[in-house]
């Protein structure tokens, strides 16, 4: 598996790592307004959503009182995702010496690139640990999923060579909002074998073609020999993927995906994604919708070994048009943690019968074909 991915993709894994799972806002946001508040040179951290509420408030104010310490702390936002920030936020932020830049503002762009953004996730601090994974910064995340306002999630933390990878890619996407790209608090140090974790760091962006992201999941579904999982907050794949899914699921493989139930806040990504249950299901994949609250997790495990975890759903979107990345781990144990965590969504989720399903409403099927034009942008 590790060659595979090496040699199809282009990039070394890194052997040494520490990662270490956070289910769920009560567990993730400490941990990262932990590590902030313990910064002492530099804080880069990008994000999609950047919305309301205390805890957007919670980010802002530690991030601002690292900046006055004299702790470099750069906040790249996206400039779709994170419109909704509030004003005096960013005003005390700035006021502070944060360097805030903005993502491909929509007013200042031309159409092409106003639908490709910066999903991304990451947060780096003192190039020693970093974190990634689904969660923005928005009231939608706190709790532990126990009601419609608190969103499933995961997020992971990072110690190791691996947090170069994911540093990479805030640069990656910082080069093109601002001219400075280093200064004299970055150390570019070599990191400690921390961990037992081998990682490798996948970036996706926009492009013609193919590209590594598909390539990353095309590798892990054909490797699956026994179960490939996947959990994604927005499923609507092409017709390829849709294909092998099928394909994987016809050789003998459990083939399991986990998805949004009656809260989601995309619904037209979730009907272009019930327009391919019938296939699926015929081919024997396992269908479920998770039924508390939004799942907004982008997980997958094969084979109880490997994992992918980041940034990007199984979508056209993630695919085709935005910035993205993810986690390719080889940690068995690692894996073990998410699988549970799986297992546990398992049981707060409904099963699609493939019965019932072929027998769904009209209006249903309406409401799927209604969205076929429009997939390859969901």
């Amino acid at each position: 598996m590790r060659r595979r991915l090496e040699r199809l993709i282009g990039i070394a894994a890194t052997e040494g790592n520490e990662l270490i799972p956070l289910r769920n806002g009560d567990a993730i946001f400490p941990a990262m307004l932990d590590a902030v508040r313990a910064a002492e040179r530099t804080i880069d951290m990008m994000t999609f959503v950047y919305w309301r509420g205390q805890i957007a408030r919670d980010f802002a104010a530690a991030l601002a009182d690292r900046a006055r310490a004299g702790v470099r702390v750069r906040l790249l936002l996206d400039g779709f995702g994170a419109k909704e920030i509030e004003q005096e936020l960013l005003d005390a932020m700035e006021d502070a010496g944060v360097q805030v830049a903005w993502f491909r503002k929509p007013l200042r762009l031309s159409p092409f690139k106003q639908n490709h953004r910066c999903h991304r996730k990451a947060l780096v601090i003192d190039e020693h640990t970093a974190f990634t994974g689904g969660v923005g910064i928005a009231e939608e995340w706190c709790g532990d999923a126990r009601n419609p306002g608190e969103w499933r999630d995961t997020h992971v933390q990072v110690r190791g060579p691996a947090v170069d990878g994911i540093a990479a890619a805030f640069a990656q996407n910082w080069a093109e909002c601002h001219d400075e790209l280093f200064d004299d608090r970055d150390r570019f140090t070599g990191h400690d074998q921390v961990g037992t974790s081998t990682v490798q760091v996948v970036r996706g962006s926009a492009s013609f073609g193919w590209q590594d992201m598909q390539t990353l999941i095309r590798v892990m579904l054909t490797s699956a020999e026994v179960r490939f999982r996947l959990a994604t907050a927005y499923f609507a794949p092409d017709r390829y993927f849709i294909d092998l899914l099928c394909a994987t699921a016809r050789r003998g493989v459990t083939v399991e995906i986990l998805l949004p139930g009656p809260h989601t806040d995309q619904r037209a990504c979730q009907l272009a994604g019930q327009h391919h249950y019938t296939r699926l299901l015929e081919a024997g994949v396992a269908i479920r919708q998770y039924q508390p609250t939004m799942m907004h997790a982008k997980i997958m495990t094969v084979d109880g070994v490997a994992s992918l975890i980041g940034s990007t759903n199984f979508n056209r979107r993630s695919m085709d048009h935005d910035e993205e990345v993810m986690l390719a781990v080889l940690d068995e144990t690692f894996t073990a943690v998410l699988d549970r965590d799986y297992d546990a969504d398992l049981e707060r989720s409904v099963t699609i019968d493939p019965g019932r399903w072929r027998r769904r409403a009209t209006v249903q099927r309406l409401r799927e074909a209604a969205v076929v034009p429009v997939r390859r942008f969901l």
